[in-house]
């Protein structure tokens, strides 16, 4: 007989048995090289269709059958339903397309070529990259067809950029990215090919690699790469300096905050005077801070820990000041608290279940979420018991930073107070 193609195609019974020829075909299995496909869920209507093509009369009177039913489904001999069908191995796939909605797409051929594609990839990093063999196995070891091009590229930025090492006189990461990758921002430390710089240097010098910002910086200073020292900044307040450099004079002359910059602090560094220096997280305590014309020394690294932060945190280590650390009682500002503590022995101030109780009822409207590992338990239950963050601007924390008295007062209270009540 001569099946109408469009009538089988339509036939929504019969479509997990196009489905199940497609996946054959988009295997990589030629259409007159499928002897028998195996359809699972095919439904009873399906199943004495293929009976009545395929099952002679002898056959069904002896309760034999072309199309028998295992535990993984029906087995269909292809080619005598092809020939039962007036179908032939060259209209086969046009079928199954039809039926399924989609082109058949052979994915052996697919995997062949990505394969020479990967190959071809590792013998192009040997050529360019030989002095890094942990980096190009890094490269090369999950490079799909799509990413060829991309990793080609970045392969030929780091063949280019280390070549000549360390560079002399040391230049900026974004120029050096504009050089050699056409794109300034192309080796930030934050995007994928400037963690592979990364990696690539820590690899010359053979020492792990570094995750905290300042000790990334100081393995690009190493290899004469200047990172972004200008942009970002940390803000000092009636912070004392002893000594008579660029950065003291700013210090000593300031009457509002002063931003320092990584090459003020790395380049011409000041003397610190040896008062307890509070940091916090927000620069909106520096406003109030003004306001109330506080003495205390404070510096805000506005809620990150970026180079020039730790630049700063280790400067004051170095010169023995005492550190005070203060963020929001949130994930982030806790996490960052327990890194501050651990990295740099400071000392946390205002994070603690005296000032949740100060807060009162009133922290915040913010829902607290989940908190890191590292929070006290005690402090931990205080702040799951309010349910809901309680930010540095809030007058209890307020309170608490620049009025030194204010720590002995509050076991008196425990609701929120005004600044100079």
């Amino acid at each position: 007989m001569t099946a109408d193609h469009s009538i089988l195609a339509a036939d929504p019974e019969l479509t997990p048995l196009w489905q199940a020829i497609h996946d054959r075909l988009s295997a990589g299995s030629a259409p007159a090289d499928i002897a028998t496909v195996t359809v699972p869920d095919l439904a009873p209507g399906a199943v004495a269709a293929l009976k009545s093509w395929l099952d002679t009369s002898a056959q069904r009177r002896r309760g034999r059958t072309r199309v028998p039913r295992s535990d993984r489904g029906v087995k269909v001999p292809l080619p005598p339903l092809l020939d039962a069908l007036g179908l032939t191995p060259d209209t086969l796939q046009s079928l199954v397309e039809n039926a399924v909605g989609r082109a058949v797409v052979n994915r052996r051929h697919g995997r062949l070529a990505t394969a020479e594609l990967r190959q071809e990839l590792v013998r192009y990093a040997q050529e360019q990259l030989p002095h890094l063999p942990r980096l190009r196995a890094r490269l090369t070891s999950g490079a799909a067809e799509e990413t060829v091009p991309e990793m080609r590229r970045l392969i030929d930025a780091l063949a280019s950029l280390t070549r000549r090492l360390p560079h002399t006189p040391p230049r900026a990461l974004a120029k050096l990215a504009h050089d050699h990758a056409g794109d300034p921002h192309y080796f930030d430390p934050v995007t994928g090919p400037g963690q592979r710089l990364i990696t690539a240097l820590a690899e010359l010098a053979d020492r792990p690699e570094p995750t905290r910002p300042d000790h990334i910086r100081a393995l690009l200073a190493s290899h004469g790469i200047i990172a972004d020292r200008l942009s970002a900044t940390v803000l000092l307040h009636q912070v004392r300096a002893l000594g008579d450099g660029p950065i003291d004079r700013r210090l000593n002359e300031a009457t509002t905050p002063v931003a320092l910059n990584l090459l003020d602090l790395t380049r011409t560094p000041p003397q610190l005077a040896p008062h307890p220096l509070t940091v916090v997280e927000n620069p909106s305590v520096l406003e109030a801070a003004m306001e109330c014309a506080s003495p205390h020394p404070i510096a805000c690294t506005s809620g990150q820990l970026r180079a020039v932060d730790h630049a700063l945190l280790q400067l004051a280590v170095d010169q023995g000041v005492p550190l005070r650390y203060a963020g929001d009682l949130d994930a982030a500002g806790l996490h960052i608290a327990a890194t501050v503590q651990q990295t740099y022995g400071a000392v946390l101030v205002a994070m603690d279940t005296a000032l949740v109780r100060a807060a009162g009822d009133r922290p915040s409207v913010i829902p607290l979420g989940p908190l890191p590992s590292s929070c006290d338990p005690e402090l931990a239950a205080q702040l799951q018991e309010t349910g809901r963050v309680l930010y540095q601007e809030h007058d209890a924390v307020l309170m608490r930073l620049l009025d030194p008295a204010s720590s002995r007062r509050e076991s008196l209270h425990s609701a929120p107070r005004q600044m100079g009540e």
